[in-house]
């Protein structure tokens, strides 16, 4: 599965496009401007994730490379 599948499907599970992710993990400190905020840990991120929004383990992986930087 490409990335951007992952992205599309996220979308269609969640509603959220990949920026209210990104807004979403910066309100709760998981996220800077330039990437993942300091001292945070991926399985942070997912756990959140999957905890919120039912995502599976590779989808929530995808949303910590979108974090990180990842555009495809």
């Amino acid at each position: 599965m490409s990335f951007q599948a992952y992205l599309d499907n996220i979308e269609a599970k969640t509603g959220k496009k990949p920026a209210d992710f990104k807004e979403i993990a910066k309100a709760k400190g998981f996220a800077a401007e330039d990437g993942i905020a300091a001292g945070v840990k991926a399985t942070q991120i997912t756990d959140w994730l999957k905890a919120e929004f039912d995502l599976g383990h590779g989808h929530a992986m995808a949303i910590v490379a979108l974090l990180k930087g990842k555009t495809s």
